[in-house]
């Protein structure tokens, strides 16, 4: 029975707490694209094995087509 006289102090403190005194300040010019990073900077090296990686990855999907392809017209379908 304690606690039903403290429950609407407890909410009424609660929304008090989450509420805002002032409003948000307004959105600033439309965000600008990132700027492309510069060919030489601590991640180039990182940057240019992924870019080799994704290149063997494209070399090795095309060899995987064209072998399916050969199976397929081998099997007549």
């Amino acid at each position: 029975m304690k606690y039903v006289n403290f429950l609407p102090f407890l909410l009424a403190s609660g929304l008090a707490a989450c509420g805002s005194s002032e409003p948000p300040p307004p959105p600033t010019a439309a965000a600008q694209p990132a700027q492309p990073l510069p060919n030489s900077n601590v991640f180039s090296s990182d940057i240019r094995a992924l870019q080799k990686a994704k290149d063997v990855q494209k070399t090795v999907d095309q060899q995987k087509a064209d072998t399916d392809k050969q199976l397929q017209d081998a099997e007549g379908h």
